[in-house]
């Protein structure tokens, strides 16, 4: 893994705790406060490659709400790509505060799953998907100017079977194929239905939940990444207890018997935004603990 020198680096699938601040600022910028106490409690928690916490609204309005030809959760023209940035400046703030820092992105196909078509420029809903795509690849390339170790395309669709994976390959690697810096997929739930697919995909890095998807680890151990580096996902995003730094421990060495460490990122399963300030911030805590405890042995 080029892109950071360390075994077993730390890292985070994106999203935090909205935590909004209060005076002058916030009437100018009222989520600037929550960008800021985001990226502040990464850093503090002593995370690797961090995000810029994904503050902004959930994972498909913060993206198509201001895509031109799409109004609200309707697609009403033709998909073009933003008149600025969507992500780059939060992202920008991330990187004056930490070297490494992940650009991130949701993926076309779950951008497309939920979005209504009312519009006769589409014939169906795989035609957005790759148009979604081409608008993305724009935001890919700023964030890459912007100086990001790496870009994460979101695709939690993928693992459902409502997403055509064949259109959904296609459309990541057309956002992939403009990077000159490693690229990420994130998939959360069962891969048993889709991971053949998702395998074909042209990314550097393939992330995947593993704490509360247990049998992604059986999954994953009889197929050929073709040397690519996992994410995996050893802390409970869904869940509000905050695991001890020994259970995180465990999860991790049971990946290093099937990837080994020098092939491993360690991050949450998912984004962790749902959960309380504190609980997030301990469950990072205790990750970075856990790994160092590892990458000592290792």
């Amino acid at each position: 893994m080029n892109f950071i020198s360390k075994v077993l680096p730390t890292t985070v699938v994106g999203s935090y705790p909205v935590v909004k601040a209060g005076g002058l600022r916030s009437l100018l910028d009222p989520l600037h406060g929550a960008v800021e106490t985001a990226v502040a409690d990464q850093v503090r928690a002593g995370v690797d490659i961090i995000s810029d916490g994904q503050v902004r609204g959930d994972m498909i309005t913060a993206f198509v709400s201001r895509l031109p030809g799409i109004r609200g959760q309707s697609v009403i023209g033709r998909i073009e790509p933003p008149d600025k940035p969507l992500t780059v400046a939060d992202t920008k703030y991330a990187l004056s505060k930490h070297p490494k820092v992940k650009g991130i992105i949701t993926g076309p196909s779950t951008l497309a799953h939920g979005l209504r078509i009312e519009t006769p420029a589409y014939r169906g809903r795989d035609e957005v998907v790759l148009d979604l795509a081409q608008a993305l690849a724009t935001e890919a390339r700023a964030l890459q100017a912007a100086g990001v170790t790496m870009i994460q395309i979101d695709e939690p669709i993928f693992s459902t079977g409502a997403a055509d994976l064949g259109v959904g390959r296609q459309a990541v690697d057309l956002i992939t194929s403009v990077l000159r810096i490693p690229s990420c997929l994130h998939v959360c739930g069962n891969l048993e239905s889709a991971i053949d697919d998702i395998l074909k995909i042209q990314v550097s890095v393939l992330d995947f939940e593993f704490s509360e998807n247990r049998e992604n680890l059986e999954i994953l151990s009889t197929k050929d990444l073709k040397g690519r580096p996992v994410g995996y996902g050893c802390v409970a995003s869904a869940d509000p207890g905050v695991e001890s730094m020994e259970a995180i421990e465990k999860r991790i060495e049971r990946g290093i018997e099937v990837f080994g460490a020098e092939n491993m990122l360690v991050d949450p399963d998912c984004g962790l935004r749902m959960l309380e300030r504190d609980v997030a911030y301990e469950k990072l805590s205790a990750m970075v603990k856990a790994a160092a405890v590892l990458r000592a042995e290792y």
